[in-house]
């Protein structure tokens, strides 16, 4: 009887990447997804270890598990991901009913670890410390018909004080430029309209093999793949942020006028601490190039309250640097020790007063993103379509991204399918959503709403069998005409 499986992402976009390609040697080893409402054969845990309380997050599903477990015989569980590999053979000591433990560096295991654990009868753990096999070098199973993430590189050579990635992810490794190239025309013509670029650093791709402006070619030819109308990507780092990137993005008509820079701090000591190895001027005045040359960007960012030593006036600091940024979005966070990490024998701030900046921080950001949205209003924006975004109940309504990835909510979308794209004018915003009550202006209907229409299930086979950054790396094409 074939076996089913169920994957469960926590984390950032490169587990809902790797979660894909689980999914997809699982689909190659001859399991099936399992259906809603019943008990699969294999469970997947891709685990985060950056997100505060990770581990018992953890813990407490596999305790739920368990029971479950016990009454179904021949079930499953797998861990893996950034806290398997940090927690390693605790994990088994910890949930001895868990079959395999697997980590970030070989995902293509996981099938054979599943059929020797259930062949001896025996725990399997296997943790390498370097990469095995890249991960876009192996099939995947899409959750989406129109996007595609695709990684150009994996771990990362920084060394910030407050993150454990580097010792999960190991050093950075670059794909050849050649084998990303391959992988978008093979999304392209399977109707994929967007890709994401993914990276822990996406600047400091190519310094492995020896070009450091590789990153702004790449973003020119990967926009200039027939069928590609969309590429986004993150993260980057405003350590190697440089111009020729951002002329990359004002020149190549299909890279989206939208930017996630990681600000996590306005002050300069903070920064220092940190190990950011940038200050506030420089970080403004790469926000001020790109809307010189992208006046419409979207520019969102990620920022860290409480950090070990902040005084009042570094606060003070990133209130600054955060009003003059006008984000149009940031991900906030209260600093949480991390262990393994530089920072974490620091002595941490109380509480009260990490939560009273957090708030302000908050209520400021709220603001500017507000009136960021309110701007939009009366604009005309394109928007590829998906379903079911966001935490508001919309109803019957779609909803979908502008090019500048703000979320957008559609009414009067009859006929319309997750992967076309309309044209509508936005008729009102919330604080972090816009709103489009009127008439579509366009709807074209695309081979992405097609597939979702008729329920495929987008998958991509493996597109390369080489390992990354060994030997000479294939040429990338003359950059097109500027569009």
């Amino acid at each position: 009887m074939t076996r089913t499986y169920e994957v469960r992402t926590y984390g950032c976009q490169m587990n809902v990447h790797d979660s894909e390609r689980i999914s997809g040697l699982l689909d190659a080893a001859g399991y099936l997804p399992a259906q809603p409402d019943t008990t699969p054969d294999v469970v997947v845990f891709n685990t985060c270890a950056v997100r505060e309380n990770a581990d018992n997050r953890l813990y407490g599903n596999l305790g739920h598990l368990k029971p479950v477990k016990d009454r179904t015989p021949g079930m499953q569980i797998a861990v893996g991901g950034c806290l398997a590999q940090k927690d390693q053979g605790l994990i088994t000591t910890r949930a001895p009913w868990v079959d395999v433990v697997f980590g970030t560096h070989n995902v293509g295991s996981l099938p054979v670890l599943l059929e020797r654990a259930r062949i001896e009868e025996q725990a399997q753990v296997e943790l390498l410390e370097s990469l095995e096999v890249f991960p876009s070098t192996l099939p995947a199973r899409r959750e989406s018909t129109h996007s595609a993430w695709v990684s150009i590189s994996v771990g990362c050579d920084n060394t910030c004080t407050f993150c454990i990635v580097p010792s999960l992810r190991g050093k950075e490794e670059d794909r050849r430029p050649g084998d990303v190239l391959r992988e978008v025309e093979v999304l392209a013509a399977q109707g994929v309209l967007e890709v994401t670029l993914l990276g822990q650093n996406v600047n400091s791709y190519g310094r492995s093999f020896g070009d450091r402006d590789a990153f702004g070619k790449l973003l020119r030819v990967v926009g200039a793949v027939d069928g590609i109308e969309r590429v986004r990507f993150t993260s980057p780092h405003p350590r190697d942020f440089t111009d020729d990137v951002i002329s990359a993005m004002a020149e190549t008509s299909a890279v989206c006028p939208s930017l996630h820079m990681p600000l996590q701090s306005g002050s300069d000591a903070v920064l220092r601490a940190m190990r950011r190895s940038y200050r506030s001027e420089r970080f403004l005045g790469i926000l001020a190039r790109v809307r010189e040359q992208i006046p419409d960007a979207a520019i969102t960012t990620d920022v860290i309250v409480g950090f070990p030593g902040e005084t009042d006036a570094d606060f003070e600091d990133t209130l600054r640097v955060v009003e003059a940024s006008r984000f149009a979005g940031a991900f906030t966070f209260q600093y949480s020790q991390r262990p393994g990490t530089p920072a974490a024998d620091l002595p941490p701030l109380p509480k009260e007063v990490v939560q009273e900046r957090y708030e302000r921080l908050v209520e400021l950001q709220d603001r500017i993103s507000y009136e960021g949205m309110q701007s939009q209003v009366g604009r005309t924006v394109e928007v590829l379509v998906s379903t079911g975004e966001g935490r508001k109940d919309t109803g019957d309504r779609l909803t979908g991204r502008a090019r500048d990835n703000r979320l957008v909510h559609l009414a009067g979308a009859a006929g319309v399918r997750p992967g076309d794209v309309v044209e509508t004018v936005v008729t009102r915003a919330g604080p972090h959503y816009l709103v489009a009550d009127g008439a579509l202006l366009s709807h074209r209907r695309t081979a992405a709403g097609d597939a979702t229409e008729a329920g495929r299930t987008p998958s991509t086979p493996g597109v390369s069998l080489g390992m990354p950054s060994i030997g000479v790396p294939a040429p990338l094409p003359a950059a097109p005409a500027c569009g």
